[in-house]
């Protein structure tokens, strides 16, 4: 076994590897070594199926690798669960994150969330995604972006995705959005502070741009407005206003103390419907209106709770 004790194990998208992450740091075992992984042709389409030859899908440095593969692995999306299975087969124990799309007994554990309808003696399941946020995070944030005491309360954070196969989230569904925000504004003051997401249409972020252009705020659409603010946004908001297109970003929203408004949940379809009824059923988001009014709040911490399930099931 390698003296690393821990790999992650990911194509190296933002959502996957932030799970991954996420996990691994809940876990807490030791050195851990991450892997974006450059996956060749033609194992890219067919992972997870452990084909012959499957031991070249990521390349000479991750062959050579797996002779002295970890002691535990976490995999998150296709490509990680064929990396997982192959450390499998080398004595390595494997989790792995999100549906697999084949059978999960080829993994020690999956961990799915619930409206992905997986279900098995090794699943593990849980409510929307993995991450990070947590007291210490949240803690952590606002030291690091303490500028943002600053701004009048209350602080309205929002949260902007983009279209997904799921929810049309695009420049008219924005200029709705904003235009119930303004409302709020006008009645309660306070200060607004917009993120932007990678899916964020070009005509959607030059919009958010001109409409906060002179408001008291903090807007983030890029590299180009320096480093993310985004855990200063989550740790500082008063309430938080999400569009409905992220399962992660409704997540790590829903993972602080603050009332979490959604815009036009009934426009998800899919599975990703299911999180959000289930939100909405327990009380932890509210549709958003032009009022934006608290609520009490249960913070949505899966990802303490899902690590602690791993570490009694695995004796780590």
């Amino acid at each position: 076994m390698n003296s690393t004790q821990l790999w992650t194990l990911t194509d190296g998208h933002a959502g996957n590897r932030r799970q991954a992450d996420a996990l691994a740091a809940a876990l807490d075992q030791g050195a851990t070594r991450d892997w974006a992984l450059q996956t060749r042709p033609p194992w890219r389409w067919l992972a997870p199926h452990m084909l012959t030859g499957a031991t070249h899908a990521f390349g000479a440095t991750f062959r050579g690798a797996l002779a002295q593969p970890p002691r535990l692995a976490i995999g998150c999306g296709r490509q990680g669960a064929l990396a997982t299975r192959l450390l499998r087969t080398r004595g390595t124990t494997t989790l792995q994150i999100l549906d697999p799309r084949i059978d999960p007994r080829h993994f020690d554990l999956v961990i799915a969330p619930h409206h992905d309808g997986l279900s098995g003696p090794n699943v593990i399941g849980l409510h929307g995604s993995l991450n990070p946020v947590g007291d210490a995070w949240l803690a952590s944030a606002r030291a690091q972006h303490a500028r943002f005491a600053d701004l009048p309360q209350p602080r309205t954070t929002v949260l902007l995705g983009g279209p997904s196969a799921h929810a049309h989230f695009d420049l008219r569904a924005f200029q709705d959005l904003a235009s119930r925000l303004d409302a709020s504004l006008s009645r309660d003051g306070g200060s607004v502070l917009v993120s932007t997401s990678r899916r964020t249409p070009a005509d959607l972020v030059a919009a958010v741009r001109q409409r906060y252009a002179n408001t008291p705020a903090a807007v983030w659409c890029g590299d180009a407005d320096g480093a993310n603010p985004y855990s200063g946004l989550l740790a500082w908001a008063d309430r938080i206003v999400v569009s409905p297109d992220s399962v992660n970003m409704l997540s790590e929203a829903c993972a602080t103390e603050a009332p979490v408004f959604v815009f036009e949940p009934g426009m998800v379809s899919g599975r990703p419907r299911l999180f959000l009824d289930a939100l909405l059923g327990s009380g932890r988001i509210h549709p958003m209106d032009t009022m934006l009014t608290p609520f009490p709040v249960e913070p949505l911490r899966e990802t303490t709770r899902v690590a602690a399930l791993v570490q009694q099931r695995l004796s780590l």
